[in-house]
């Protein structure tokens, strides 16, 4: 027993005698850092925000109106969302490329294979359950409400951050008619459940294609969510969220160069993050990261978005404290993913300024936002 001791504390002594060493290697590193122009949009971004990945992946169905709902009412900051372009150019919420892990695209569609978003319209898209795969995987947090819930479009997720519910009647949602055609938009309705609660929208482009950063450009611009021109003007209540009526109402990010120089083209003056994947790290760890932390400031990212490491995705890390260290001494901030235990955000509570969290539930508690209610209560307060 005394010898494991001894080990432990001689491992412990190791490893802080390294990050130390690491920190003060970086010290001595060179870096450039923040443009004027660049520091001013970094300035509309606020400190320790939680940012609701995929609205949430752990008490609802990612990314479809119960998760965003329940992230909006429990107090999220940020309704994080992935989108991707169906094949009449709307942009919809949907993490994967192809449809198959989160609807029942083979059952309603079984001749296309590999099944991709940019395969079908907006309309056939709706035809999909999104919902009933997260009972089957999650039977302890299953329900009922969850079944056919509908793939959502960009314009759905803005307009519940503005406290809107698609509209419903006899449970299904009622469709807009344009001059007697149905695209495969819904009409909308204020959410008589909504509790004030106007948070802003942290969108996930993938690497280019279809020109989908223009797309994005065009769309934010004709919800009068880009701040670059006209930007709406959202009615907000004290000490709720507030955020949907800032210039950090939107903030952009995507793993892929090639798009974030595309969302600097169409997309300037807007907060933008840069996500790092440790697989995608070739060679040497720092001077990969410090080449990484370059580009971002070349095409004016305010943010970096490294993993973390820990259960339950075990992702590799990338926000050690000498790696959080290079980040700040660029002037850049860090919106680590993804948290979902208290231990997590204990562990790097100190190096980092907003975190990405399938739990907002547990990150609002720990920044000592806790919810009035419990995440079960709000979404059976919802409908759900």
């Amino acid at each position: 027993m005394v010898s494991v001791l001894v080990v432990s504390i001689l491992l412990i002594n190791c490893t802080s005698a390294k990050k130390e060493k690491e920190e003060s290697q970086v010290k001595e590193i060179t870096m450039k850092t923040l443009s004027k122009e660049s520091i001013k949009v970094q300035d509309y971004i606020q400190k320790d925000i939680v940012i609701a990945h995929r609205g949430t992946t752990y008490w609802a169905p990612e990314e479809t109106e119960a998760a965003f709902l329940w992230a909006r009412n429990i107090g999220a900051d940020y309704l994080e969302l992935d989108i991707q372009m169906t094949k009449d150019n709307i942009l919809v919420a949907l993490h994967d490329d192809t449809l198959e892990r989160t609807t029942n695209v083979s059952d309603i569609f079984p001749t296309i294979k590999n099944p991709t978003t940019n395969d079908f319209t907006l309309k056939e898209l709706r035809s999909l359950d999104a919902g009933s795969w997260f009972n089957k995987a999650n039977p302890e947090r299953a329900r009922s409400s969850f079944v056919n819930l509908k793939v959502l479009t960009l314009q759905d997720v803005i307009m519940f951050a503005e406290g809107y519910r698609i509209k419903k009647e006899y449970g299904a949602p009622v469709k807009e008619i344009v001059n007697g055609i149905w695209i495969g938009k819904y009409e909308y309705e204020i959410d008589p459940n909504d509790n004030g609660n106007r948070p802003g929208i942290y969108v996930e482009t993938k690497h280019p294609k279809l020109n989908i950063e223009k797309r994005l450009s065009e769309q934010l611009t004709t919800l009068g969510w880009n701040i670059n021109t006209s930007p709406k003007e959202i009615e907000t209540i004290e000490n709720k969220v507030e955020i949907a009526n800032s210039n950090a109402r939107v903030i952009l990010q995507s793993f892929s160069p090639e798009s974030i120089v595309n969302l600097e083209k169409y997309l300037p003056n807007i907060p933008k993050c840069f996500l790092l994947w440790k697989p995608d790290m070739m060679g040497d760890l720092k001077g990969t990261y410090q080449k990484e932390i370059d580009f971002g400031l070349k095409y004016n990212v305010q943010i970096i978005g490294p993993s973390i490491s820990g259960e339950p995705n075990n992702y590799g890390e990338l926000t050690d404290p000498w790696m959080a260290a290079l980040v700040h001494k660029s002037g850049l901030i860090i919106h680590p993913y993804t948290f979902d235990t208290l231990e997590q955000l204990t562990n790097y509570k100190d190096i980092v300024e907003g975190v990405f969290t399938n739990r907002a539930d547990l990150a609002l508690e720990f920044y000592n936002r806790k919810p009035e209610k419990s995440p079960k209560k709000i979404l059976t307060q919802l409908g759900y």
